[in-house]
């Protein structure tokens, strides 16, 4: 691992892409922290400082994503698991448990069911969107194609080029979604600012690219998290928001029923596997999916307590 402009070190993955990797010090048991789809290191801003005070801590840009380059390969989730295992072996700590917000929560428990994988791991309202039958109240063949739909606008979105103008912009409303979230402005533009990519032609995207955001997406539609949760041996924390989201601008009038279908369903589902599956975890945040952002010292407590309590750990 090298070190890198500000506060990066890079480390090169199994096919020499470069990942950006933050470290955040600390001392005690290992954490490693993922972000989710479409966003940086900067989103652990303010959790990962909490986290340190009884663990050491780093973080990861994406492949990707942020400051990590995209390399050849098209994303899936075996190469983003084989990204933190490079990062981990970098980092010296192959024993750390691996925390993922959103995406990072689907490719931390990924990690953890592969064999000799990590651990442990955290997934944080790392849920996708799921499978059509834990939509409650909605039939399955609408289901499907509704999330087509939402499917085609996330790759119509994904990566799309902006004129530099327009920039401000773009940081307007990320400040005014911060303000209806209760979060700093300052932190939401952090996280735009590390994701800012180039084209050939002069134009500003956010990452990642258009390409990647694709087969990003057709990575999350394909994985079925509940099949892959019940064949993990080792703890897994899984964390839901307990909050509504905000309405996403240019979404079909039904997307908001569809999602609260989806939460229902998402609840029970949980539930049930708490239930049957004693190495799985299952908590709450009173947040929305910005929790990260939203409610720093419930999520680092949350994880902190998860990884004390786990056998051996300090």
């Amino acid at each position: 691992m090298t070190k890198s402009a500000g506060e990066d070190l890079v480390c090169a993955a199994a096919d020499g892409v470069e990942l950006a990797v933050r470290d955040h010090g600390g001392e005690g048991s290992a954490v490693l922290l993922l972000h989710g789809a479409g966003r940086t290191v900067a989103d652990w801003a303010r959790v990962a400082p909490l986290l340190a005070e009884r663990h050491r801590v780093w973080a990861m840009d994406l492949r990707g994503h942020g400051r990590s380059g995209d390399g050849a390969a098209p994303w899936t989730f075996e190469v983003a698991a084989d990204d933190v295992t490079a990062v981990l072996a970098a980092c010296e700590a192959p024993d750390a448990v691996v925390v993922g917000h959103s995406l990072g929560g689907m490719i931390a428990a990924r990690c953890l069911a592969r064999d000799g994988g990590v651990p442990a791991a955290v997934n944080l309202d790392g849920h996708g969107m799921g499978r059509p039958e834990q939509y409650v109240g909605l039939d399955a063949a609408t289901v499907r194609e509704r999330l087509g739909e939402v499917r085609k606008f996330a790759e119509a979105v994904g990566g799309r080029p902006f004129p530099l103008e327009s920039l401000d912009a773009v940081l307007g409303y990320q400040a005014g979604m911060a303000a209806e979230l209760g979060i700093p402005a300052e932190l939401m533009e952090a996280g735009v600012r590390r994701s800012l990519g180039e084209t050939a032609d002069g134009q500003l995207f956010l990452r990642p690219g258009r390409r990647q955001a694709r087969e990003t997406q057709e990575a999350m539609a394909g994985i079925d998290l509940f099949t892959l949760y019940r064949t993990v041996t080792r703890p897994l924390l899984i964390a839901r928001a307990l909050r509504p989201n905000p309405s996403v601008p240019g979404m079909p009038p039904w997307f908001d029923e569809l999602m609260a279908a989806y939460v229902r369903g998402l609840a029970r589902d949980l539930a049930e596997l708490a239930r049957t599956c004693p190495q799985v975890t299952v908590a709450g945040v009173e947040g929305t999916h910005a929790m990260l952002l939203e409610r720093p010292e419930e999520v680092a407590g949350l994880v902190s307590g998860f990884v004390r309590g786990l056998p051996g750990r300090p």
